[in-house]
């Protein structure tokens, strides 16, 4: 009998996977990430086209072992973690790491996508996997780099001035900066008259508005006409 190897990332799926899949699978679960951005300066080289720089989660490594010594007994691959990015970059992960350690030789790797956890749902992503998506991995990727070159250098500053525990991530900081930029912009604006002049026209049954762009021929300006 075959022996295939189907992980997920939360170990309560892993079980009820196990029950719909029966003794052919084998399932584990990752426990989330398993491979980070490394915790020091240099992680993201934003001047080698971003090249990012990963090491293996510590709380996770005991479930990556596992992993990897049920990769060594299984036939096949099947990455069944959570569809959206992240669990499209937990797959890719997985993969890269059992790929270096020599342990994907001649086997099929799958990625297998379900939206419900029933029978049905998951027997049916089993016998239709796909392969990664590399440009959802990139997606995630592009958003951790983003956290790294972004929120690593505001976080510090705004717990040293408004109090620590706070995030200044890749939404809050340009979000926040949106709001600073628009509220100087509000505090430097001059309040000046200016008119535009418009007329209604016809032909016949048919009409339309005219603007009054042009006058001795020059062409008009915002502030040209300024009072009334």
């Amino acid at each position: 009998m075959t022996n295939k190897l189907i992980i997920v990332e939360s170990p309560a799926k892993a079980r009820t996977l196990s029950k719909f899949l029966g003794k052919e699978y084998t399932a584990l679960a990752s426990y989330g990430h398993v491979r980070d951005l490394l915790a020091k300066s240099g992680a993201v080289e934003t001047d080698n086209n971003f090249a990012m720089h990963y090491a293996l989660v510590d709380r996770n490594k005991k479930h990556f072992d596992e992993i990897a010594r049920a990769t060594k007994k299984a036939d096949a691959i099947y990455l069944a973690t959570d569809p959206d990015r992240e669990g499209e970059a937990i797959s890719w992960h997985l993969y890269e790491l059992l790929k270096d350690k020599g342990l994907l030789k001649n086997k099929p790797v799958h990625r297998v996508i379900f939206h419900e956890i029933t029978k049905r749902a998951i027997i049916e992503a089993v016998e239709k996997p796909r392969e990664l998506s590399i440009s959802m991995v990139n997606a995630q990727q592009a958003r951790r780099a983003l956290d790294y070159l972004v929120g690593f250098n505001l976080s510090p500053l705004l717990w040293k001035k408004v109090r620590r525990g706070l995030s200044a991530g890749r939404v809050q900081s340009p979000a926040l900066r949106l709001i600073c930029e628009r509220e100087s912009e509000i505090e430097k604006f001059i309040r000046q008259e200016y008119w535009t002049i418009e007329s209604d026209l016809g032909d016949g049954d048919k009409s339309f508005i005219a603007r009054l762009t042009h006058y001795k021929e020059k062409k008009l300006e915002q502030f040209d006409i300024n009072n009334e």
